[in-house]
């Protein structure tokens, strides 16, 4: 049996959720924050303040699931992005993020010249 649908999208809820919600309050993020719709082909992905806890959402066309991890040590390496309320991962990106990877990497960087 799979675990999880294999989902077109992955969305990761950049700020920090109160893990005291259940599905229901994390629906009202994924439609009021993220301003998506949660009965899209896709994963919701939220953590808690400390980063020791993740919520994945999905709905599998007959009814809303949620998949929680919680570390024993260390922390989730979330991404730190305050002018963004979510961001589209691949899943490449969620299975580093459940190994302990960094999901954001090196910034991309645009320079017009070398400056010589």
């Amino acid at each position: 049996m799979k675990m999880f649908v294999e989902p077109n999208d992955i969305y990761l809820h950049t700020g920090f959720v109160d893990f005291r919600k259940s599905i229901n309050g994390l629906l009202v993020i994924i439609e009021c924050e993220l301003e998506l719709s949660p009965f899209d082909d896709a994963m919701f992905i939220f953590c808690n303040k400390k980063q020791d806890k993740l919520k994945i959402v999905y709905w599998d066309k007959t009814g809303f699931a949620m998949w929680c991890k919680v570390l024993q040590k260390n922390r989730f390496k979330w991404p730190k992005l305050s002018d963004m309320s979510h961001l589209r991962l691949s899943e490449q990106q969620l299975t580093w993020l459940l190994g302990g990877y960094d999901v954001i990497g090196h910034s991309t960087l645009h320079y017009t010249s070398m400056g010589l």
